[in-house]
C-alpha cells in the first residue's frame, strides 16, 4: 500500500469523566456492529470527556446512537490517510495543502508498528472540498 486518502465523517459525543466511559462506549459500538476507522478521546473541562468517532458507516452509527440516546454532534468531514510508513511520509501531503493555502487546523497520526501509518487531517469546513480535490479525493 503506497498511500490511500479518503473522505471520512466524524462525530463528537461527550460523557462525564469517569473510569470506564471509553470501555462502555466501545463495547456498545462493537455489540451493535459499528466499526470505526479511528477514535479519539480528550478532556473538555474538569468533569467531561469528548469522544471523536470516525465510523466506517455513518448511517449505522447515527441509527445506533439514536436508539441508545447518545447525542452526537456531526457529521463533520475529515481526510483519512493510510499508507506505508517511511521517513517524510506526510511531507508531500502538507506541501500540497500549503501550496494551495489550505490550513490544517488539527491532525492526528499514528504508526501501525509494522511499517504502516494512519493520519487524520481536519481542515475548516469551508476549505474541505478544496483540500480533498488538492489531494485527489
Amino acid at each position: 500500500m503506497a498511500k490511500e486518502i479518503k473522505r471520512v465523517d466524524y462525530f463528537y459525543c461527550s460523557f462525564e469523566d469517569q473510569p470506564g466511559e471509553a470501555y462502555k462506549l466501545l463495547s456498545f459500538l462493537a455489540s451493535v456492529g459499528v466499526y470505526l476507522h479511528a477514535f479519539n478521546v480528550v478532556p473538555i473541562g474538569p468533569f467531561r470527556t469528548q469522544f471523536t468517532l470516525f465510523p466506517q458507516e455513518t448511517s449505522k452509527l447515527i441509527a445506533e446512537a439514536k436508539k441508545a440516546n447518545i447525542r452526537l454532534e456531526g457529521p463533520n468531514p475529515a481526510l483519512l490517510i493510510q499508507g506505508d510508513d517511511e521517513m517524510g511520509a506526510l511531507v508531500d501531503i502538507h506541501a500540497k495543502l500549503f501550496q494551495q493555502n489550505i490550513n490544517v487546523f488539527s491532525s492526528t497520526g499514528v504508526t501501525g508498528g509494522k511499517g504502516s501509518f494512519g493520519y487524520v487531517i481536519y481542515v475548516r469546513p469551508e476549505h474541505f472540498e478544496k483540500a480533498a480535490q488538492t489531494l485527489g479525493v
